[in-house]
This record gives C-alpha cells, structure tokens and sequence, in this order.
C-alpha cells in the first residue's frame, strides 16, 4: 500500500510517502540556498512521493528566522528551478505557507510583532501587538498571493500552517486570543480568520493546485485548545474544501516537545544558541534546560491514536505525521484509513529512506537524539551523522540520548 499512487486534489503522488514541513533553516537571508536545493533534490531522488518546502512567510512580518522564506516575486526562478529538479525526480513538491505571529522580534521580521492580542514574547524577548482589523484583511490577501506564486515556482500543492502557535494557530488557541471583537471570543469567533485564509486560498488555488491544512489535535497543555474543540475546527476545514488535512499538535512557546517527542537536547541547544541575541535563554537551558523545554516521552506513531478521533469524525482525506521511522509503522497507519505518511528526521537521517523501503529495508536507522532539533533553530537542520568534527560534548549527548530514545 505504502507504494500505491494517491490523488491529492488535482494531483497524484507516485506514492504515499510526503516529507513533512520541518524547518530546515536554509534560506538563508530568506531566499533559497543551494544547500536548500541539495537537500530536497536528494530526498525525491530517495524515492519520496512529495517533498515539502517548510515554513514560507506570506509576507515580511511573518518571517521569524534569517534562514526563512518569505514570498516575493524575486525569489520566485529559483524556486522554479528547485521545483524543476524535483519534478524530475518523479518526486511532487509542495510549499508550507504561513506566518509566525508574535514568535518574532522586530530585528528579523522588520517591525514589531503582531499576533491575535497583545502581549509579550519571552523568548525574543519583545512586546507584540494585536491586529487591525483592517491588518488582518491585507495578510488574508497575502496568504492568496503567496499561492499564486507558489504556482509561478511550478509546486504542485501548498501547504497552510494552522497549528503549533503560529498565527492562525494565535487565532484559535484560547490561551492566545484574548479578543473582544468578532475575531476573539467564541470558538466560532476565533475560527474567523482562518476561515477567511482558506477561503482565500481555495480561490487563489483554483482547479490545478493541491491545498492541505495542518492542524493543531490539542495544543498540549491546560488552558489551550483541546481534542473536542479541535475536532470542530478539522470540521470547518473540511467544509473549505481542503484537499487533506495534517493532524499535529503543540504550542511550539508552551509545548515545543509535545510536536517532536523525546528528548531535547539541551547542550546542543545552548551551544549553537548565539550568546549576543540569546544570552539569557543560552545560560538558562544550560542551567534548568529540563525545566523551560521539558522530556516529552517518543513512541513510534505517537500521534496516532488520537488521530483515529479524526478520522472517525471526518471524511476528508487525511495524512498522518509524527513517529514514522519504519516500514511496519506506515503500514500500520495506513491500515487505519490515513491516505500518506509525513516524516521529517527519518529523511534528515536518510534521505534515500523510501527507496530503501522498497529495497526491503525496515527502520531509517534514526535514534532520535534530536539533534537536527537542537542545531535547526540556528543553524541548517543537519543529522548529527552528517557533522564533521562533532565537538566532544555534544557527541557525548548524542549516544547518551540515542540509548535512551525508547526507554
């Protein structure tokens, strides 16, 4: 089954593997890199069905890291020649559009921060601003656009980010959104402004692009969103008209771990963090890193369980992600009606990793010390096995966290 063709929308995949939308920092100064180009060129020469671009602003104000896309026409050739090479690979390519919200800081986005209220961003650290009402109308536009030039760079489908405590997810999370216009309030009020983006982008997509949604299944902890309220927001994706809809979850200011699982890497962190920007969150992750970003226990398909909530509730397509490093767990979610699998580390891993599959291979070999994690919110996300002269400390973390991963 994990090699059958699937249709997306108005596309097909060669088969239902996808390279999910993790941040691979390599845009460097915003605009692709050639390590960006190697990356997703080797992972559709490994056999992927679609490759992912992650994390696009729709505009400036979203952009949170220098190694960030953010959509604009000059950029747009050499996307095209990325999408190119991967379309000659067999290999779909898709793009995750968003914005960052308040998970920003002037310095890199340009301006100061927005998100659904006010309010203050610790890690930055910043203050941040809500949105006019008359702002939220111009980025819904922007999100439109950032479609059509996804089209102009020759990608076969968008991805919209609606979860892990971005912007939309600002919206709809409760903990976030402290409103008291038509936008804040009520589920149904804090629903507005994602309605208005797909809506938006369904428009924009037309009859020839492929549109999926990731979604928030709970923001992982008291006083954000949880199952049933997500469950009703799934439902009003659906009814956008969404080719498929990724089911995550996590606050990535509240509950970064509760999207990746396991262990984080705390010394790995702190060591790449730059002390000029980051001194008082690189003293206090080696200080009480287990406190500020705390274990969240891994297991393979670790999502999968509450996914079935999902599916059971919904008729869409849907494509589950989260704790897919081997060849049983895609079967196995598969059997459970998901039509593809997303995966990231085990393609940081091992980019060849599907067309070992069908060589008979098992696992990707990942051991989940996330380091990849722990160097990508500074540096290119890279597999610590791809590192050359790993300093002494953080291999020693490495090997003791890859020993532990499923203990």
């Amino acid at each position: 089954m994990i090699f059958t063709p699937i249709n997306i929308g108005p596309i097909t995949l060669r088969n239902r593997t996808i390279r999910s939308a993790a941040f691979e920092n390599m845009c460097y100064d915003n605009k692709p890199s050639q390590d960006l180009f190697d990356y997703h060129v080797s992972v559709a020469k490994g056999g992927i069905g679609m490759t992912t671009i992650a994390y696009a602003s729709v505009n400036r104000s979203g952009v949170s890291f220098n190694g960030q896309l953010w959509m604009r026409e000059e950029i747009i050739p050499e996307l095209k020649h990325l999408t190119d090479t991967i379309h000659a690979q067999g290999a779909k390519a898709a793009i995750q559009l968003g914005h960052c919200g308040n998970m920003t800081h002037r310095n890199t986005c340009g301006q100061k921060p927005v998100g659904a209220s006010n309010g203050f961003n610790l890690y930055s650290p910043t203050f941040y601003r809500k949105l006019t009402e008359k702002e939220i109308d111009a980025l819904v536009i922007d999100f439109g656009k950032a479609v059509n030039l996804a089209r102009d760079a020759g990608f076969d489908c968008v991805e919209i980010h609606a979860g892990h405590g971005y912007l939309i997810s600002q919206f709809l999370s409760p903990f976030t959104n402290k409103r008291r216009d038509k936008f804040g309030g009520s589920l149904e009020n804090r629903m507005r402004f994602m309605k208005m983006v797909l809506d938006e982008v369904m428009k924009a997509a037309g009859d020839d692009m492929a549109v999926v949604v990731k979604t928030n299944m709970y923001d992982g902890f008291r006083g954000g969103l949880q199952i049933d309220d997500c469950i009703t927001i799934a439902k009003e994706i659906e009814k956008s008209g969404a080719h498929a809809l990724v089911l995550s979850a996590g606050f990535v200011s509240r509950a970064p771990m509760a999207v990746m699982r396991g262990n984080m890497p705390h010394k790995t962190l702190a060591y790449y963090m730059d002390m000029k920007k980051f001194w008082w969150l690189k003293i206090g992750i080696r200080l009480a890193g287990w406190l500020i970003i705390p274990s969240v226990k891994y297991e393979d398909a670790y999502f999968l369980e509450d996914a079935k909530k999902f599916r059971k509730a919904l008729n869409m397509p849907l494509i589950y992600v989260g704790g897919v490093n081997s060849k049983s767990t895609m079967e196995k979610v598969l059997d459970e009606g998901f039509a593809a699998v997303q995966m990231a580390r085990s393609l940081v891993h091992d980019p060849a990793f599907v067309n070992k599959i069908a060589e008979g291979a098992e696992e990707s070999g990942c051991k989940h010390s996330n380091y990849c994690i722990g160097r990508m919110y500074t540096l290119e996300m890279k597999c610590h096995n791809c590192v050359e002269n790993l300093p002494g400390k953080l291999e020693k973390e490495v090997k003791k966290l890859e020993k532990k991963w499923k203990a």
